[in-house]
């Protein structure tokens, strides 16, 4: 329902939703038309925190914006970092070692593991549950531990080259990495204890919040949004890049739409992303972390390029238009998190403001990867 056709006999009253509110986790303003406790109307509210990532990456050479990457979904960054370090790699011809690639898909699971975990402790909490988010915490403290040693950075990393990566990992990652997969795997059964098999939460989720596939399609939805929604689609299963056609894993799907599932997407992805990451380390080939002819400048020829990654909240695309220069002449980011919000202010219609706010948590939005 637009806001020009509310029905007038109801009496409402306009509720500003953020930009503090903590359950906007950033600066989000929804602006909230309600009756009573029933939301009639929705309108998120952007522009808060726009930085103009895409005029910047007109006006600085190819290297110099992919510090950029990091900084627009800062919890999940080597996902950013991978699309456009490929797409800038398609349009060169640049060559990737073998290495370099496992090394990618190792760190960006990680990653993706970090982010989830974030989503979870922060989204109980906005339920009112404070205990997971301590635990969740400490395992992805394990993470960037991890992930510093190699990357130097432990949220906006800027560990991907053109052709390949910064650093080699060595044999403490390696030993690390084994070993948190272990510690997480024998946790997973107490988070679903604490907090996945708890009948507050079920009740707080279960059949609420419903998205259906055409909504999805209609506003562009990806990620655990729209595998919740049973659309079996993830970018690498169905567009595989980088080294993923070798690795053996699922791709979580669940049919009910509503907020559990969107949950239980997430909760069996942190177990597919160690699966790979397992596999990745059996079969780790040696050889150079670097292409051997990557160019210093990068000046490709003159044409349209678009590169897609599965990141932690969807399908990040990055466009790249090429004039010749070693500056891009047209860079657009597709923004998962962006789609994923458009559908909020329909979905919510009619809702409990704190259903809709369960709703919301369970679309993870990251408001500077909306807001760039």
């Amino acid at each position: 329902m637009s806001a020009d056709v509310i029905d007038k006999s109801l009496e409402t009253f306009v509720l500003n939703l953020g930009p503090q509110h903590p359950a906007t986790h950033g600066v989000l303003r929804v602006k909230l038309t309600m009756d009573g406790e029933y939301i009639v109307h929705a309108e998120p509210v952007l522009g808060y925190i726009h930085r103009m990532h895409e005029k910047m990456g007109e006006n600085r050479t190819w290297a110099q914006f992919m510090p950029n990457t990091g900084r627009l979904d800062y919890l999940a960054a080597l996902s950013y970092n991978h699309g456009y370090a490929m797409a800038a790699e398609r349009a060169e011809g640049i060559e990737v070692p073998e290495r370099a690639e496992y090394i990618r898909c190792i760190t960006v699971e990680l990653n993706r593991i970090a982010s989830h975990l974030l989503w979870f402790g922060a989204f109980v909490l906005d339920l009112g549950g404070f205990t997971p988010l301590l635990y969740a915490f400490d395992d992805r403290e394990q993470i960037l531990d991890l992930l510093e040693s190699v990357t130097g950075a432990r949220l906006t990393f800027c560990y991907f080259r053109f052709g390949g990566v910064y650093n080699d990992i060595d044999d403490n990652f390696i030993t690390g990495t084994r070993e948190f997969i272990k510690r997480l795997r024998s946790r997973m059964p107490m988070y679903h204890d604490l907090v996945t098999n708890n009948i507050i939460l079920i009740k707080r989720l279960k059949g609420i919040g419903p998205i259906s596939q055409e909504m999805c399609r209609r506003y562009g939805a990806t990620g655990p949004v729209l595998r919740g929604s049973g659309v079996n689609f993830d970018v690498r299963k169905h567009e595989p890049y980088s080294v993923y056609p070798e690795f053996d894993f699922d791709i979580p799907v669940y049919t009910d739409c509503d907020s559990m599932a969107r949950y239980m997407v997430r909760m069996d992805e942190m177990e597919q992303s160690m699966r790979i990451i397992e596999q990745g380390l059996d079969k780790l080939p040696e050889g150079p972390v670097m292409a051997a002819k990557a160019p210093k400048i990068l000046k490709p020829a003159k044409g349209d390029y678009y590169c897609a990654v599965e990141a932690a909240r969807g399908s990040f695309g990055i466009r790249l238009v090429s004039d010749g220069t070693n500056t891009p002449y047209r860079l657009k980011l597709r923004s998962p998190t962006f789609s994923n919000l458009s559908l909020f202010a329909e979905a919510c219609q009619g809702m409990l403001l704190p259903d809709a706010l369960a709703l919301m948590g369970t679309l993870d939005l990251v408001i500077p990867e909306i807001d760039r």
